[in-house]
């Protein structure tokens, strides 16, 4: 009864008077720590024999437990205490020195959990801000030091408290002419940093903590007016510390620092984005170390291994040596290569805007230009292959705008003019990968090809525009005479014409959610000639799908004698894809009409562009090109057609388009090509029964068997034939978008 009694009298008094007991047992622990100084001349002995740990753990506590006992924002007397005597200042001269050994690591501990776990602001305040600083200068100052674990949690708390509050950040780029701590009016911090004599804890006269500064008044008091304008007289110490810790034998101490730097190239302040691209060498750590890493896989490697190795993402890329030498030699530096790649691209995406652009370019200069360029402009088949696969990775990976932005133009060139035949080899590297698609080698074509579908499904304007566009423009692929005068195909409707507005996929009973519905992402669709009714839309688009699903003449057909090859699976298909890419070209300015005829300039002469013309002439040889080529040839041009630009949809889907005498479309090559299989099926005997068989070969419906004559021709013509019901899906999902979207 009586320990009960005594026991609720102590709760009453520590109610009474809770702050007082708090501050003597924060003083008497702080005083222990500097008699231990005073008294203790064996400075050999290591920190943890010694009381030190512990009195700074009980100090962490109480300024804890101070912090839940008040109201929020209200600073206690022991965290006065803290500022008003600089003891932070004290720990960091203590630190600096190690003394006693191990010293060092204890300060840094006490600080990054001092910053964790006190919720109040505490880095606006001089007396800590400063201290701060200085202890960032001391991290991965040696490499593999013994205390490279206190380091790196020590700054990422940082970062993560510069991340709460960005405008923090300007206390943390420090003038190079003239540190803060140098010629300031506290002289003697600066003896102190010199010698370690520790604050006693003694109170001066009329001392009062000091207010948090302003990072403005800070960041003026600290470097004169037209040193703080100009970055370029500014360290950024924290990311200095950090980009030096990336070096660590250890791998998760590089991951953290990676992860710090991420936190920092986020932050909006402008000033911290320009010293940080043009004061530190973080530009050069991104560069050099992807051009290492890149230097560093195999000459050859099979581009079937590029293409299929899992996803990578920085960090977390577990490996087993052995076991990835098994699989294909290279792998293990393949992933080093991509995962160092990932982290590239994701610290550009998080980045400041201008921080962004400037590390993209750093990029652009430094890897591709002078590693990848001579790499793809080489000589040698085997080295082509294995650089042209790599870039095409590249491309699948890279996720932001600014690096992506940067890569194409490295590819592709700047140019916005249309393009002519003298100017097309002007863009050397553009030039030579545009020519790869016609290789001798076929699979160099056909990763080149791949390496052009990659690039046109990103979300980069630029690449459409330079690659196709821009010779679209002013449509002088149009013969020059009124836009009515077309004339319609000889026998109008063909007599197996597919009756469309049948299709359960798309007839006018479609449910809201299948259908292509949202004029948001329709607006830049085609839309039906204004001279048109509705009804004589509908007649046109019957007309249009027909002449690419009639091209192939019946005795050349054979998918309908084999089960699951219809025209409603490319329906399907070219539904979900247009929708798609849509999206992708909502944010471009495109507009919803072609140019009017009346506004194009059709005198100049027209040039299909380099791209469309190498695509034309593959496609014009599809009937003696081998199988998978041409699989990626028509794999391209469908790509092309499902763009919802006015000008791409005319020239690649348009069949009644008059064209200007000595040009050529799409649909005009593949009309060439059906006229020369015209002529050669009547060479070869039992031309359709050899048709189906291959047909089913090629599906796995029948095993290999005895060679067929005229291989290549007949798996070229099947070919042929599913790319025109391709493309009339295609035509017939556009038009019916459009359809939809019209008012």
């Amino acid at each position: 009864m009586f320990s009960k009694f005594t026991s609720i009298l102590q709760h009453a008094v520590e109610a009474l008077a809770p702050s007082l007991p708090l501050q003597e047992d924060f003083v008497y622990h702080w005083k222990a720590i500097t008699h231990y100084y005073i008294e203790t001349s064996d400075d050999k002995a290591p920190v943890t024999d010694t009381n030190i740990p512990s009195h700074l753990e009980q100090m962490l506590d109480i300024l804890t437990q101070e912090e839940r006992e008040r109201e929020s924002g209200e600073t206690g007397p022991c965290m006065e205490y803290l500022l008003h005597h600089k003891i932070l200042e004290t720990l960091y001269t203590l630190g600096k020195a190690d003394c006693p050994p191990g010293m060092k690591q204890q300060v840094l501990t006490f600080y990054t959990k001092l910053l964790a776990h006190i919720r109040q602001p505490l880095l606006p305040h001089i007396n800590v801000h400063r201290p701060v600083q200085k202890l960032i200068r001391l991290c991965g100052a040696v490499l593999a030091a013994p205390t490279e674990n206190e380091e790196i949690q020590f700054l990422c708390i940082v970062c993560a408290k510069l991340k709460q509050d960005p405008y923090l950040v300007n206390f943390f780029l420090e003038n190079k002419a003239k540190r803060p701590e140098a010629k300031s009016p506290g002289a003697a911090e600066s003896t102190k940093d010199k010698q370690p004599v520790p604050d006693t804890g003694q109170p001066l006269k009329n001392e009062e903590a000091e207010p948090p500064e302003e990072p403005q008044a800070a960041a003026t008091a600290s470097c004169p007016t037209s040193s703080c304008n100009n970055n370029n007289s500014n360290n950024y110490n924290l990311v200095t510390s950090l980009l030096n810790l990336t070096k660590s034998p250890d791998g998760r101490i590089v991951v953290k620092a990676c992860e710090g730097l991420m936190l920092l190239v986020s932050l909006p302040e402008p000033s911290a984005a320009r010293c940080l691209t043009e004061n530190t060498e973080l530009c050069e750590l991104l560069t050099d170390r992807l051009v290492g890493f890149y230097k560093a896989l195999p000459q050859s490697m099979d581009p079937l291994d590029i293409e299929t190795v899992e996803s990578v993402n920085w960090g977390l890329d577990v490996y087993n040596l052995k076991e990835d030498a098994a699989i294909f030699a290279g792998k293990r530096a393949l992933i080093s290569f991509l995962s160092w790649l990932d982290y590239c691209d994701q610290l550009i995406k998080e980045a400041q805007k201008s921080a962004a652009a400037v590390m993209a370019k750093a990029v652009r200069e430094r890897f591709f230009v002078s590693v990848m360029e001579p790499q793809l402009m080489q000589t040698s088949e085997v080295g082509i292959l294995t650089s042209t696969a790599l870039l095409n990775r590249i491309i699948r990976q890279v996720t932001s705008q600014a690096l992506l932005k940067e890569m194409v133009y490295f590819l592709l060139g700047e140019d916005k003019e249309p393009e002519t035949l003298a100017s097309i080899a002007q863009t050397p590297l553009r030039h030579r990968l545009i020519e790869h698609c016609d290789h001798l080698s076929d699979e160099i074509s056909i990763m080149t090809l791949r390496l052009f579908e990659q690039l046109i499904q990103k979300p980069s304007q630029h690449v459409l525009h330079s690659l196709v566009l821009r010779n679209l423009e002013e449509r002088n692929y149009l013969e020059n005479k009124p836009q009515e005068e077309r004339e319609p195909l000889e026998n109008g409707q063909p007599h197996d014409a597919v009756d469309l507005e049948e299709d359960p996929l798309f007839g006018d009973d479609l449910s809201p959610d299948s259908r292509l519905s949202g004029s948001d992402w329709f607006s830049s669709s085609p839309q039906p000639s204004p001279d048109h009714t509705k009804s004589e839309g509908k007649t046109e688009v019957h007309k249009i799908v027909n002449s690419f699903l009639c091209l192939v003449p019946d005795e050349a057909k054979s998918s309908y004698q084999v089960e699951g090859t219809g025209y409603d699976t490319y329906l399907r298909d070219a539904h979900r894809q247009f929708k798609d890419y849509c999206g992708v070209c909502l944010r471009w300015d495109w507009r919803g009409h072609p140019k009017p005829f009346e506004k194009c300039n059709l005198d100049n002469p027209f040039f299909e562009g380099h791209f469309l013309k190498v695509l034309f002439d593959r496609m014009g040889r599809i009937l003696d090109q081998p199988y998978d080529v041409n699989l990626q040839v028509t794999a391209v041009l469908s790509k092309l057609s499902l763009f919802p630009h006015p000008h791409m949809h005319e020239y690649l889907l348009d069949p009644y388009i008059n064209l200007a005498p000595g040009c050529r479309s799409l649909f005009s090559v593949i009309v060439r090509v059906v006229g020369d299989l015209m002529l050669r099926i009547q060479r070869i005997p039992d031309f359709t029964p050899k048709l189906l068989l291959v047909r089913k070969r090629l599906l796995g419906l029948e095993p290999e068997g005895i060679n067929i004559d005229h291989m290549t021709l007949l798996e070229g013509v099947i070919v042929l034939e599913e790319f025109c019901k391709e493309l009339a899906a295609i035509a017939f999902v556009k038009y019916h978008a459009a359809a939809s979207s019209s008012p």
